[in-house]
C-alpha cells in the first residue's frame, strides 16, 4: 500500500493555516519545483505535482473541510481516482501566479480569441520639441498576426478543428470522491480547438515576430511622463483576438537655460551690478525662436524674481501658455579697470547709507548689540 503524505506537510504549513498562508506556501514550492526551473528533473516534477495536488484540495473550502475530516479517504470513495490523478496542474499554477510568469501565450482554460498584450516604448525629446510638438517615426519589435494563416495557426488550406474530447469547451469533468472536479482538457490544453496540421510559418502559434515602423505625433505642451497611446499597435491577439496597444512614455531632456514646472518655465539670469542699481533690460532666447525682453527694475536685489506672463510652455490640448519666471542674480565684478575703480571709490566716498538701507540698518543693529 502506497503511503500518502499529509497535504499540510507537503505545503510545509500548519493544519490551521489560513488561505493566504497556504497560497504563499504553494507559490514558494511551485516556483522551486516547477519543471521550467529544474530542467526536467523527474524528482522535482513529482514534487511539483504533489504540492499542486495538495493545493488543489486545500484552496477549496469544501474539499479542505472533507480532507480535514476524512483525510485522503475523502477522495477515494466512489471511484474515479483520487487527486493524484488530477492532470490540470498548469491551471493551478497559472491561477496563483497569473501574469507573474508571463504566461500570456500558454494554455489554461482560456479558449477562443484573446487580446494581445500592451507594449511600452520610452522616448526622449528636447524641451523645444515639447514646446512646438514633434512628428517622428519609431521602430518597434512586436508579435504580429501571421499573414500566412491569418492568425488561425493552421496550415493554409486546412482548418482548425473543434476538440473531440471536450467538445470545444476547453474543460472536462472528472469524479473525485465526493466531488465532480472540472479540469483543463488534456487534448487541447484548454483551447477548445486542435490544429492537426500547423502553419509552417508560425508553427501553429498564429503569430510571428515582426519589426514595425510607426508614425508618432507629439502634441505641443507634453511633459515628463506624458503617455501617448497608439491603439492596436501592441502584440497581436491569439486565436484571432484583437491586438494590444502601444504606450509611448515621454521623457524631457535637461535644458541649458530653462527648467520646467508644469506650464511654468524658470530661468536664472545673471545681471551686472550697474543694471541692478540703475535698472535696465536683458534679453533671453525664447523657445519659440523670438527673444524675450525682461525689464529689470532699478534697485534690484540678487534673487529677485521677474514674471513674464504668457512666456512659458503651451497648455497641453488647451489654449494659452504658462509664465516664465526669471531669477535675477546680481554679479559682482571681479576685474576692474583703473577708471572703474576710481569711479567706485568716488561713489563710496559719497555714500550716506540711504543707498543701501538694509545693509546700513544691519550694521547699525550690530553696533548697538555689541555696544550693549
Amino acid at each position: 500500500m502506497t503511503t500518502q503524505i499529509d497535504y499540510y506537510e507537503l505545503l510545509e504549513c500548519e493544519r490551521g493555516a489560513d488561505d493566504k498562508t497556504i497560497k504563499a506556501a504553494y507559490r514558494k514550492l511551485a516556483m522551486k519545483y516547477h519543471p521550467d526551473k529544474t530542467g526536467g528533473c523527474k524528482d522535482s516534477e513529482a514534487k511539483f505535482k504533489a504540492v499542486s495536488e495538495a493545493y488543489e484540495v486545500l484552496k477549496d473550502p469544501q474539499k479542505r473541510a472533507a480532507y480535514d475530516r476524512y483525510g485522503h479517504a475523502a477522495f477515494q470513495q466512489g471511484g474515479g481516482g483520487g487527486p493524484q490523478d488530477f492532470s490540470g496542474f498548469s491551471d493551478i499554477f497559472e491561477s496563483v501566479f497569473g501574469e507573474f510568469m508571463g504566461g500570456g501565450r500558454g494554455g489554461g482554460a482560456r479558449n477562443g480569441p484573446r487580446r494581445g498584450a500592451d507594449l511600452r516604448y520610452d522616448m526622449e525629446i528636447s524641451l523645444e520639441e515639447a514646446f512646438h510638438g514633434h512628428a517622428t517615426q519609431i521602430t518597434v519589435d512586436v508579435t504580429g498576426t501571421c499573414e500566412s494563416c491569418s492568425g488561425s495557426g493552421a496550415k493554409p488550406g486546412t482548418a482548425v478543428k473543434t476538440c473531440g474530447t471536450c467538445g470545444g469547451a476547453g474543460k472536462v469533468r472528472a469524479q473525485q470522491g465526493f466531488f465532480v472536479v472540472e479540469r483543463t482538457c488534456p487534448s487541447c490544453h484548454g483551447q477548445g480547438q486542435v490544429i492537426s496540421d500547423p502553419c509552417p510559418a508560425c508553427r501553429g502559434e498564429g503569430r510571428v515576430d515582426q519589426t514595425k515602423t510607426l508614425q508618432v505625433n507629439i502634441p505641443p505642451g507634453v511633459d515628463e511622463g506624458t503617455r501617448i497611446r497608439l491603439s492596436g499597435e501592441g502584440e497581436a491577439g491569439a486565436r484571432g483576438g484583437p491586438p494590444g496597444d502601444l504606450y509611448i512614455f515621454l521623457h524631457i531632456k535637461r535644458h541649458a537655460i530653462f527648467a520646467r514646472e508644469g506650464t511654468t518655465l524658470h530661468a536664472r539670469a545673471p545681471i551686472s551690478f550697474t543694471t541692478a542699481a540703475l535698472g535696465g533690460e536683458i534679453e533671453l532666447p525664447g523657445l519659440d525662436g523670438d527673444s524675450i525682453i525682461v525689464r529689470v527694475p532699478a534697485g534690484t536685489q540678487s534673487g529677485r524674481e521677474v514674471r513674464q506672463r504668457g512666456a512659458g510652455m503651451p497648455v497641453l490640448q488647451g489654449r494659452g501658455r504658462g509664465d516664465l519666471v526669471v531669477h535675477l542674480q546680481v554679479e559682482t565684478p571681479t576685474k576692474l579697470s583703473a577708471r572703474q575703480r576710481e569711479l567706485l571709490e568716488e561713489f563710496r566716498a559719497t555714500e550716506t547709507g540711504e543707498e543701501s538701507p538694509e545693509a546700513s540698518g544691519f550694521f547699525e543693529k550690530l553696533k548697538r548689540a555689541v555696544g550693549g
